[in-house]
């Protein structure tokens, strides 16, 4: 009797499709204060090992792929704006992303040649092989979280060997810290265009801790280097966190060396932030300056301008919008009513004008019997008497 393969995780889960690219950046606030993440491009197989009181994170990774790094991190990132932008709109959202390379790419301030998607892949392939035990955020008896960054993914390929789509499921323990909304924090896309892993780290950990605060943050160099689980020596690290600061490469932060006493401590302060507090709710259809769904080149997950994009999946299992209905089409049927009503209410008006005035020009008549015209029709004040508002 053959064995019964286990399913798919994909087949008990509603897809979350991804159609543009264009969500503000989102960091979880756990990945921001602990070491999660090689600092290194360098393969690295050393686990990280990281105490404090009661927190415990520890991170091991295989020969074969190394350890997921800072910079694999941004797909993470990208993830964690998608699913909050969505929410923010009322969209439906779920750990299993479906999703255009492209979109990712250029999301997270990636070139789209060949080699950056051979890229994309090694990096998903690290975020699956690297395995995290932790105690942070469980529960009263669960005393100890273990998962992969990414339980599993795939890409789609047409005939000719292109990427056209790819799927990945995300562990509940990232999914449930995004939709958490006090967990999530908003950050700078310049961020994307740190080169260094300890500058980049270093971002997160401002963005973190010193946030907004016109005192900032300060830290002892030392206690530093054990969050950051960086491989390199104390005196390594801080001569690097030495240069870090002469440069002032952090969007929105100023980096400042300090001491006291015999220790040498960095002071991170808030400068001018680009970011907007994540806890903001994005204005819903129909509001002012609000986003449309449904028009070309529209921002808001789920939009329909990108389906081209996705054609090796079946349209039954593309949901419009990530909604349980497609409200799109009654929103431009609406939309359509009002404008009928509109013009009604202006031919009226029209009618009326011209009875009330027996003797009105013969061309004027004429044009009462055609479709009234933008300049023909009937305006209410925008000013009260006497002048302007």
């Amino acid at each position: 009797m053959s064995r019964r393969l286990p399913s798919s995780e994909r087949t008990r889960l509603d897809p979350f499709v991804i159609a543009t690219g264009d969500a503000s950046s989102r960091d979880q606030r756990d990945l921001m204060e602990r070491p999660f993440f090689s600092l290194a491009k360098s393969r690295r197989t050393v686990p990280i090992l990281y105490e404090a009181g009661e927190v415990r994170v520890e991170v091991f990774a295989v020969p074969q792929h190394g350890m997921a790094t800072i910079w694999d991190a941004d797909i993470l990132i990208w993830a964690a704006g998608q699913i909050v932008e969505a929410e923010n709109l009322g969209l439906g959202t779920s750990r299993f992303l479906r999703f255009t390379p492209f979109h990712l790419l250029t999301a997270i301030g990636r070139e789209t040649g060949a080699s950056d998607y051979k890229l994309l892949k090694a990096a998903l392939a690290r975020l699956q092989s690297t395995s995290i035990r932790t105690t942070i955020r469980n529960g009263e008896h669960w005393r100890r979280h273990q998962f992969s960054w990414v339980n599993e993914w795939e890409e789609l390929t047409r005939h000719d060997g292109r990427v056209e789509g790819m799927e990945l499921v995300l562990p509940d323990w990232f999914y449930r810290g995004v939709v958490d909304r006090s967990l999530v924090l908003a950050i700078d896309r310049a961020y994307f265009r740190l080169k260094g892993g300890i500058e980049r780290w270093l971002y997160r950990v401002a963005r973190k801790h010193a946030g907004r605060q016109p005192q900032g943050w300060v830290f002892d160099l030392q206690h530093l280097h054990e969050k950051s689980g960086s491989l390199a020596r104390v005196s390594d690290f801080a001569l690097q966190i030495r240069r870090i600061a002469a440069r002032q490469p952090l969007p929105g932060y100023c980096l400042r060396i300090e001491h006291d006493g015999g220790r040498e401590m960095l002071r991170i302060l808030p400068a001018h932030l680009s970011t907007g507090p994540v806890g903001n709710p994005v204005e819903t259809i129909g509001r002012s300056h609000a986003r449309t769904i449904g028009r070309s080149h529209a921002g808001p997950s789920g939009d329909h301008t990108q389906r081209h994009q996705l054609t090796l999946w079946p349209d039954t299992t593309i949901p419009g919008l990530n909604l349980e209905s497609n409200n799109n089409t009654n929103f431009k049927g609406r939309a359509r009513e009002v404008d009928n009503l509109i013009r009604d209410a202006a031919r009226s008006l029209s009618v009326a004008a011209k009875k009330s005035v027996p003797f009105a020009p013969q061309r004027a008549a004429a044009s009462d019997d055609a479709d009234t015209s933008a300049a023909d029709t009937p305006r209410l004040p925008l000013d009260p008497p006497g002048g302007r508002r």
